[in-house]
């Protein structure tokens, strides 16, 4: 009764808040997944295209290094949006963002000719529905998830670790173990960034713009990563 009676008056308290920073709030939210979404689409469309291309699929599997080279530039991309987004104009960062959006398009054509098509759409229906509830609980819980922050970050850490680890162990075990921590780690990821950017959004009226973008850049992220690794679970091999 306790926690039912707090979190009435929490939801109560929210209610109160004046109606421009609800209005400031649901603007922002709004724009982090619009932005989201339409980052998703390039990414799918360019992937597709690239999977469809005799050209881009020949040079990339003659050479190897052109996949690490993307790799570092998604990495850069990332650290360099959210490290400059005080810096660079609402123009300069979004662009950014659709550019990444195609760079890791590029990353992911590949998985077209690994898994079916039927199973790559299926994973990417059950990504969504798992993405949405969780970031509906991250936005609408009077529960603090910053708490659990710093226990995400460091268990993503150690899955990024692990995942370098098994580049060169290649074990199958080890793989499924990686998967199935991934889908934990960015579905609880997903709930706290999505908390995250509804806290910015009050504290920060004017930094709408910039807080989309950087929002909708963790969101993306956390889709994509989760999206991958389910599809370890659910993707049916064309072979």
């Amino acid at each position: 009764m306790d926690n039912y009676n707090n979190n009435y008056n929490s939801y109560n308290g929210y209610q109160r808040q004046p109606q421009a920073v609800q209005s400031t709030v649901s603007s922002a939210m709004k724009r982090v997944y619009i932005k989201m979404t339409l980052a998703l689409l390039v990414t799918a469309f360019v992937s597709m295209f690239c999977a469809g291309s005799t050209g881009y699929l020949q040079f990339m599997f003659s050479n190897r290094w052109a996949m690490w080279v993307l790799m570092i530039v998604e990495v850069g991309m990332v650290f360099g949006i959210t490290g400059a987004i005080n810096k660079l104009s609402s123009g300069t960062a979004t662009l950014l963002f659709y550019l990444f959006a195609v760079v890791n398009g590029l990353m992911l054509a590949p998985i077209f000719l690994v898994y079916t098509g039927a199973s790559i759409a299926k994973t990417f229906f059950i990504t969504a529905g798992t993405f949405g509830a969780m970031s509906v609980y991250g936005y609408t819980t009077s529960q603090d998830l910053s708490k659990f922050g710093s226990i995400l970050f460091m268990a993503l850490i150690g899955l990024i670790i692990a995942s370098l680890v098994n580049i060169f162990l290649g074990s199958d075990t080890l793989g499924w173990i990686i998967s199935f921590a991934g889908v934990i780690i960015f579905v609880g990821l997903t709930a706290w960034d999505t908390q995250q950017i509804k806290q910015m959004a009050m504290m920060m009226p004017g930094q709408t713009a910039r807080i989309a973008t950087l929002g909708a850049l963790s969101l993306y992220l956390d889709f994509i990563n989760l999206f991958l690794y389910l599809l370890r679970f659910f993707g049916s091999s064309r072979d």
